[in-house]
Parts: structure tokens; sequence; C-alpha cells
């Protein structure tokens, strides 16, 4: 692994990138890496504004606190956040981009970076979700381009998470988005 990985969420107020990120967060930790902050970045969030944060993650202590902007993996929980604002702003070159929408692969164009797609919304229903929970289902995406850490162990934090909030559909929903992911450059 490089020295560190920082990863910025994009997502709107309901959504659970907060959460998602607050998971890999956690099953980095349990996975040997020491440093790992997530730097929520709150205001005036409501359900359905944009909302970021940002989760640095790395084998020594991170000091630095403040919010990502040159991030080397961007998700994004609603693809027409690309539409609204600069949402890949800053992100590296050779970079990877995850992406809930229902659109084609082909759709998505970002020079120099991986592009990871998958319709997270049918896969949560298809799961068992109420439709718009996002959450469990961009962390299995996230895994599927980025294996830095293994499926099983995000199957587990996801299930601790959501431990009376069906936990059995979440850890579904973030496995068939894995393996539902497509992955272009």
């Amino acid at each position: 692994m490089k020295e560190s990985i920082q990863i910025r969420w994009h997502g709107r107020g309901g959504q659970g990138a907060i959460t998602a990120a607050k998971i890999v967060a956690k099953a980095m930790f349990q996975s040997g890496y020491p440093g790992v902050a997530m730097v929520p970045t709150f205001g005036t969030e409501r359900r359905g504004a944009p909302v970021f944060t940002s989760l640095k993650i790395s084998k020594d202590k991170i000091y630095d606190l403040s919010p990502i902007e040159r991030p080397d993996i961007v998700v994004v929980l609603d693809h027409v956040l690309l539409e609204e604002g600069n949402i890949t702003n800053g992100l590296k070159e050779g970079g990877i981009l995850v992406v809930n929408s229902p659109c084609s692969l082909e759709e998505y164009h970002y020079n120099g970076c991986t592009v990871a797609i998958c319709d997270i919304n049918s896969l949560a229903i298809k799961a068992g979700l109420p439709e718009g929970t996002i959450n469990s289902g961009i962390i299995g995406a996230l895994a599927r381009v980025w294996k830095l850490v293994d499926m099983e162990v995000l199957i587990e934090a996801i299930k601790e998470e959501f431990g009376d909030r069906r936990p059995e559909q979440n850890a579904l929903a973030a496995q068939l988005a894995y393996d539902n992911t497509l992955i272009g450059g």
C-alpha cells in the first residue's frame, strides 16, 4: 500500500455516506491499519442535500484531520451529484471513481482513472432493503475495485454496524454490489 490512502465520499443527506465511511474505517483498522481517520464535514446538511466525508487510511498514525482535497478514491452515492458539482475535483491521476448509477459504464469517462459503476439502488431492493438504502451496497462496489481489504472483513463490519437493523440484508446488498460492479478506465 502507498504511504496513505485518501477516500472522499459524496452523497445526499440520509443516504449513509458517513456510515459507509465508518464501516470501511473499522474494517481497515481491524485489518491492521492503525492510522484510520474519518473526518465528516458537517454544515447545514439536511435530508437530500449534498454531503461529503473524508476517510484517511495509513499504516502510520494520522495527524492531519482536514478534509481531503486530493483523493485517491472518490465514492459517489448518487450519480446525479456528478452533474451538479465538481465532485471529482482533485482526484489523483490513476485514482478510482466508484459511482452508484443505473447508467452504463460507457457514460463515465475520466481520463487516467479507473471507474466502477453499480446500480446499488436496485440491488439493495433485491436484497430486501428499503428503496434508497445505498451505504452497504456502495461498500461492496468499492471492495470490488479496491482490493485492499477482504470482503469478508467488510461483511462482518456491516453486520456489526447494522446489528438490529437488517444485518443480513445489508450484507447481501454489499455482496450483490461486489458481484455486479462493472469496472472500466
